[in-house]
């Protein structure tokens, strides 16, 4: 376990990390409340002991403001123990009103620190796990569960952000709606099994694309989705209209380019897909609009062969 030592007293800095230190934990020592706040930030430590008398920054503000931080992220919580000269009920009280969690008194024996560290561990765990488990739980809530692109809901969310960045600075949006040509037909043909395979390996190909993009410098923030179905969304945020043609085209290419059959795709024998696209300024133009542009072009592709994209 990490724990962060905030105390100005260098003689019981010391004296407190080689017991802590025999306790088999790693400490790290800030002289003050300013300094643990960079600490902090920089070695996000699993337990602080917090002085309260101290230069610069006392242990009550450093608190309040590590409180602060934590605040603007999912399930973030050091615990804190407030390091006093007696465990008077008023420093109790003061402790934990000020976002701390216990107190030790700095003369405390031995056996009873071993023992409050032995909480603090276990603790410390339980936060872990309680962490890694939120994690997982936000990306299910934000991932499709077959292809593992963004789902409808984080595509909402994540296009609300860059359509408001993107009218702010008065810049184009690029879209593209992507549909895998006849793929019902494909379901009925090899299977739901391989149609699971094929989604997988198309979004796949998207990813590739826009990784590529991206990489290049071309694009800014591009990402694809999981429009629903057969059906995928690749959103181009601040991207130049001749960058917008290119992607489409290549996201035709890379889709080809599996070379999964489907024999009942007469035209071409391999999976395929259709592109409608919207190219807008985001300062004059409506988000709902530009969807609806590229829903309409994508059956303006459907209708001139498949295998195609309409853009303007």
């Amino acid at each position: 376990m990490k724990i962060l030592l905030v105390e100005d007293s260098r003689a019981m800095a010391a004296v407190m990390s080689v017991r802590l230190a025999s306790f088999g934990y790693e400490v790290t020592l800030a002289e003050n409340g300013e300094v643990a706040l960079t600490h902090f930030r920089q070695n996000a430590p699993d337990l602080i002991l917090m002085d309260i008398e101290m230069p610069v920054m006392n242990g009550f503000e450093a608190t309040a403001r590590i409180r602060a931080i934590e605040a603007t992220q999912d399930w973030a919580w050091t615990p804190i123990l407030f390091l006093t000269a007696s465990d008077t009920q008023e420093n109790l009280i003061t402790a934990i009103e000020a976002g701390g969690d216990d107190f030790l008194v700095k003369s405390v024996a031995e056996a009873v620190l071993q023992a409050k560290m032995k909480a603090m561990t276990r603790i410390a765990a339980l936060r872990k796990r309680l962490s890694v488990a939120n994690r997982l739980l936000s990306e299910q809530a934000s991932r499709d569960g077959l292809t593992g692109l963004s789902n409808r809901r984080h595509m909402d969310l994540t296009l609300d952000l860059s359509w408001s960045e993107a009218r702010e600075h008065g810049r184009p949006f690029g879209l593209l709606m992507l549909d895998i040509d006849h793929f019902k037909r494909f379901n009925d043909h090899y299977g739901h099994l391989a149609g699971d395979d094929c989604l997988c390996a198309v979004a796949r190909a998207l990813c590739t694309v826009v990784e590529r993009f991206n990489a290049e410098r071309l694009t800014e923030g591009a990402f694809v989705a999981r429009y629903g179905g057969e059906e995928f969304a690749l959103l181009m945020p601040l991207v130049e209209r001749q960058v917008y043609e290119r992607v489409a085209e290549a996201v035709l290419v890379e889709v080809r380019r599996l070379e999964i059959p489907h024999r009942c795709n007469a035209d071409w024998g391999v999976v395929t897909t259709s592109v409608g696209g919207a190219f807008v300024d985001a300062a004059r133009d409506e988000l709902v609009q530009m969807f609806r542009t590229a829903d309409e072009r994508l059956y303006a592709a459907k209708g001139a062969g498949r295998n195609c994209a309409v853009l303007a």
